[in-house]
């Protein structure tokens, strides 16, 4: 198949799914091999990396997304109905650090650390697919076991979790204007709870 026709293809599976797609799933639905996929999204990437281009193709752990350009969201948002603004408080911020870094994690490993009740802040991660549950852990009680999502990767621009910097208070606030910049923006989502309670 003429690389050309395979571009097409992939652009279009990827702008009618709206969400990333497995490279894998690409390669078999049009009968290529992965190695093949991979090198013609790198091309991709490299076409819609030019300034005249509003979209981009974002690669996230084996998977591969269209969408809209970060330093255009602000004309979209004009044109889409505006999202209740999402906030990440200083809890829910902590409570995300420490199953970033610590994952997979169970909610009394997170709660050692913190020192304290952290249901609210796992809830509302979950709430806003920054997080998701990896399993259970094999102990007594079985308790879930918690881990970052694709939304993260997303929220914080990083292709994978060994991407993460090492964390300095410096980098806080940094991090969570990316992340709340990604949940108030992604206008395909339902409006989320934006009560901030601290924990």
């Amino acid at each position: 198949m003429d690389r050309k026709e395979v571009q097409g293809k992939i652009e279009g599976i990827l702008f009618a799914m709206g969400e990333s797609v497995a490279i894998k799933e690409i390669a078999e639905a049009l009968g290529e091999d992965e190695k093949t996929i991979k090198e013609i999204i790198d091309e991709m990437k490299v076409y819609y990396a030019s300034k005249e281009r509003g979209i981009q193709i974002v690669t996230l752990e084996g998977n591969v997304q269209l969408r809209t350009k970060d330093e255009y969201y602000d004309d979209l948002i004009k044109i889409a109905s505006a999202p209740k603004k999402n906030v990440l408080s200083d809890s829910v911020l902590e409570t995300l650090s420490i199953i970033a870094y610590k994952q997979p994690v169970t909610r009394m490993d997170v709660e050692k650390i913190r020192g304290v009740n952290s249901d609210f802040g796992i809830n509302k991660l979950l709430e806003f697919g920054l997080i998701k549950e990896l399993g259970r852990l094999d102990a007594p009680g079985k308790p879930l076991l918690f881990g970052t999502s694709e939304q993260f990767l997303r929220a914080f621009n990083v292709d994978s979790i060994e991407d993460l910097p090492q964390i300095s208070i410096d980098m806080i606030e940094d991090f969570r204007t990316q992340a709340e910049t990604e949940l108030n923006y992604n206008v395909d989502k339902p409006e989320e709870n934006t009560e901030t309670v601290e924990i």
